[in-house]
């Protein structure tokens, strides 16, 4: 599958937001398993807003390492609207960010889980602010690879979408 968020335009774009608002970014995934900071790496002066992130990828590494609630983190296996959200406000004040990004989900089915299909709940906040709260989903039937990629490019793109809107 090929990235169109890494191309050129789409990282400079991100880049030129973030440093004309003077505003830094932090990001808590775990279906994406870091994909999403690698991204943002690459943008051109990265350094001026990318404060870093966390990859937490179960319910008891982000109840110790970005305060998610346990019971209803164990209630869900992590992946629910209110844990994208808890992660999205505690990776901001964790690395004194001003935004901070966040997606939990599954990019594969887990048939013996009963999950059926690919999606993530995604996560954007300001301090303690909810800016974007939602569920994307990705393609059942496609490698964990392409939907790491599509949740990748859909997170970004309503992060961009939200810059260019403040």
């Amino acid at each position: 599958m090929e990235n169109d968020l890494t191309d050129n335009k789409n990282l400079a774009q991100l880049s030129e937001q973030m440093l004309k608002k003077k505003l830094t970014l932090a990001v808590a995934e775990s279906c994406t398993a870091g994909l999403i900071q690698n991204v943002i790496s690459q943008a051109e002066n990265a350094m001026g807003f990318f404060q870093g992130g966390i990859t937490a990828y179960n319910s008891a590494q982000k109840a110790i390492h970005l305060q998610v609630n346990p019971i209803a983190a164990e209630a869900c296996n992590a992946v629910s609207k209110q844990i994208a959200e808890q992660m999205a406000i505690a990776v901001s004040s964790k690395f004194n960010s001003e935004i901070g990004l966040s997606i939990t989900g599954y990019a594969r089915t887990v048939p013996e889980e009963g999950i059926d299909s690919c999606f993530a709940y995604i996560a954007i906040a300001a301090g303690e602010e909810i800016l974007l709260s939602k569920k994307i989903t990705g393609k059942t039937g496609a490698t964990l690879a392409d939907n790491q990629q599509i949740y990748t490019e859909k997170l970004l793109h309503n992060l961009i979408s939200i810059l260019n809107k403040m």
